[in-house]
């Protein structure tokens, strides 16, 4: 049974530019408390308010919010937990139903700002520059993905003081950058951070890191988020690079849709398999869009936008 307390509730919509939503149909809101009792609200606006919502101060406080809008995918976020101390905000957003990455905003300039090793090392700027464009006109999927893992990597503090993108020495520039992951050089000292961020409960060590990465031997996903955490694997056995006098190792970061491994398991790397499609970047840009704004972090802002494909 509720107490005599309740809960309220406020859901912010936003578009795949970030910016606040704007609404021409009638949108369906549906909060859904721990027992299944679900509330609505049918509205053209993309801030709504629920008031009087019950609070149980048990697990039934455990909350699902679902969105759907005609023409853009249902967005939605659980657990929602939700207090009768404070009243809560839930910020989601809505992207179409064929979504894509509009990576015109990520020029040169732009992108190798936000990520110096697009660079390569010891190459010129010029052949950087044509790589890159080759890689944003031939695999925007790809572009995007590293886009996502890199931001996602960059708003990490290890135990150092330093994100795990500071380690990283070089970019793996072949068939093995992906739409859902990519390979590069690192400073091994990153593990030993990882091994520290995981007694600080930042991360946990991935048991079989092999089932899922073949060839990697050890493995670390980040635990801060209910979606959309990194995943960085270590592929010991594979060739290390000289570069600036140290030994680098490979790494294999990506993000996965789900924490749960279970979840992760039946519902992306069995479909994926059995498909043959890979985990989507757009998919990706979303959930950890939202991920961050409900733990209340930095923005989560790649240098591109989704859109509509046209």
């Amino acid at each position: 049974m509720p107490t005599d307390r309740t809960s309220s509730l406020t859901i912010n919509l936003f578009n795949g530019a970030r910016q606040p939503f704007v609404p021409t149909e009638e949108i369906t809101f549906t909060v859904i408390d721990g027992h299944g009792n679900e509330t609505w609200a049918f509205k053209r606006t993309a801030s709504v308010e629920f008031d009087g919502l019950p609070f149980y101060d048990n697990l039934f406080d455990e909350y699902r919010v679902i969105v759907s809008a005609s023409g853009f995918q249902q967005t939605g976020y659980a657990p929602l937990w939700l207090s009768a101390d404070h009243p809560t905000t839930l910020d989601l957003m809505l992207v179409p139903h064929m979504p894509v990455a509009d990576l015109s905003g990520a020029t040169w300039p732009v992108a190798k700002t936000r990520l110096p090793l697009l660079t390569g090392g010891d190459e010129s700027d010029a052949a950087g520059q044509a790589r890159y464009e080759t890689l944003r006109t031939t695999r925007p999927a790809s572009l995007a993905a590293l886009f996502n893992i890199a931001t996602a990597m960059a708003q990490i503090t290890l135990p150092s003081g330093r994100s795990p993108l500071d380690y990283l020495k070089e970019i793996k520039w072949d068939d093995s950058l992906a739409q859902d992951r990519f390979f590069a050089y690192a400073d091994p000292a990153l593990a030993d951070q990882l091994v520290l961020a995981t007694e600080q409960s930042e991360f946990e060590p991935e048991p079989d890191p092999g089932a899922f990465h073949p060839g990697a031997t050890r493995s670390w996903k980040q635990v801060l988020f209910e979606t959309a955490n990194v995943q960085l694997t270590f592929h010991d056995n594979d060739p290390t690079k000289l570069i600036g006098g140290m030994a680098c190792v490979v790494i294999e970061p990506d993000i996965d849709y789900y924490k749960d491994p279970l979840a992760h398991l039946l519902l992306e790397v069995v479909p994926n398999k059995f498909s043959g499609g890979l985990t989507n970047p757009e998919v990706v840009y979303v959930l950890r869009w939202v991920a961050g704004q409900v733990e209340g972090g930095p923005e989560f802002a790649p240098p591109y936008v989704v859109v509509a494909h046209r």
